[in-house]
């Protein structure tokens, strides 16, 4: 249960990345609303997956699927840049998160 957490809370930080890029620096109402109410709930599920996971890899797997997600968000949804440089970097992030996942116990 608490990787599902985990990966929810992951999930829900691409989201409000997004809709924070949306929001225009929180002028725009419904993105910014969007925006705070899933950084709340990705905190809030962080949180409860961090009662029984480690520090260490909780937060570490939380960043990293936020990050490699929203890079995939930025290419796929927004046309940003994609060069082999950052394909590279994104597949060291997920390297880690492998190797935290299967360092952790739980």
């Amino acid at each position: 249960m608490p990787w599902i957490l985990l990966v929810s809370a992951g999930l829900l930080e691409i989201v409000w990345a997004y809709f924070m890029k949306q929001s225009q620096g929180f002028t725009r109402l419904a993105p910014t609303l969007i925006t705070l109410t899933t950084m709340i709930a990705s905190f809030g599920l962080l949180s409860m997956a961090m009662r029984t996971l480690p520090l260490g890899t909780a937060y570490t797997i939380w960043t990293g699927i936020g990050a490699v997600g929203a890079f995939v968000v930025g290419v796929v949804v927004l046309g940003e840049q994609l060069s082999l440089m950052r394909v590279l970097a994104a597949v060291l992030i997920v390297s880690g998160l492998v190797m935290m996942k299967l360092s952790s116990s739980h």
